[in-house]
């Protein structure tokens, strides 16, 4: 038991650090938070519940899923399903969490192989840069190293010519050679939340009032074709950033989501102050994945 509860005391360290550097990164998540509280939708911030996090990866051979998920399956996180995305190239799976209070995650990655020559060596010549997986050399019980591993260039900061000819083709290569394992976004749960702010599409009416802007792609609200799990997310902002040599480029950042579970047909007569995570609607859905990924292209970010 006590090496367990260590492994839970490490992985708080490791959460922690990827939600107060996303928080730094993303306005909207302060502009959000501050606005349920003012609303009075929650107290304090720590009532909202984390629906998943993710993240995204490079499919080479000493990186991506394989390297990435030996850290959080050594806190207990276990791999669940595949989803495949032909027309964005990517794998992802996601991973259950030990404890019902921690998120779930979802990890996707770049199908390297399937781009062109030209886009191939242009992502290799950054990831070659990591010659052994460094996923290996991490002490995961020290949860200050892992923290710092994540939010650490794993190869040199790209040019603005390669991060274009990568955007043309992929704005997924883009985003991950300029972000590397950055938090994506995180997700927050509103089934949860009271009346009037329960349900996505109420949710999004609170969002719009408050100035927040919604990524469009396949609706407002997109929903599993079970009806079991509905989600929106808000258009990544648009970042300055300095790439190699001192150049600089408006670019995307991050996003956040948002997730409505629905109670599992079993267990519909259940009171509703009883209702756990355990009896609503689990995993992800392929279809509402592919248009939430839209939040950081350009389709999205270039609205007005």
């Amino acid at each position: 038991m006590e090496a367990k509860s260590d492994k839970l005391a490490t992985l708080d360290i490791v959460l922690d650090g990827l939600m107060r550097r996303y928080k730094e990164r993303v306005p909207d998540v302060g502009t959000i938070l501050n606005a349920m509280v003012h609303t009075g939708i929650v107290n304090n911030v720590d009532e909202i519940e984390n629906d998943h996090i993710a993240f995204r990866t490079m499919g080479v051979p000493q990186l991506g899923v394989r390297s990435f998920e030996k850290i959080f399956l050594h806190y207990g996180y276990e791999k669940r399903d595949h989803y495949f995305f032909e027309g964005k190239k990517l794998d992802a799976w996601w991973y259950s969490p030990p404890r019902e209070t921690d998120p779930r995650i979802f990890v996707s990655e770049l199908r390297v192989g399937d781009l062109s020559e030209e886009v191939q060596r242009i992502i290799r010549s950054y990831t070659d840069e990591v010659t052994s997986d460094p996923a290996d050399s991490l002490d995961l019980d020290n949860g200050a190293e892992v923290d710092a591993f994540l939010h650490k260039p794993l190869w040199r900061t790209p040019t603005v010519s390669d991060y274009q000819t990568l955007l043309k083709e992929s704005e997924y290569a883009a985003w991950v050679i300029y972000n590397r394992y950055y938090l994506n976004h995180f997700t927050i749960s509103v089934h949860n939340l009271p009346e009037g702010y329960n349900t996505v599409a109420d949710f999004n009416v609170f969002l719009e009032k408050n100035g927040i802007k919604l990524n469009t792609s396949g609706g407002k609200v997109k929903e599993s074709p079970d009806g079991g799990l509905l989600q929106s997310s808000t258009v990544a902002e648009m970042l300055d950033a300095e790439f190699a040599n001192g150049e600089k480029l408006r670019i995307s950042g991050s996003y956040v989501e948002f997730a409505e579970r629905k109670v599992l047909p079993a267990f519909k007569d259940i009171p509703a102050e009883q209702i756990q995570r355990k009896h609503r609607r689990d995993g992800f859905e392929a279809g509402n994945a592919d248009k939430i990924f839209e939040s950081t292209y350009s389709t999205q970010t270039g609205k007005s």
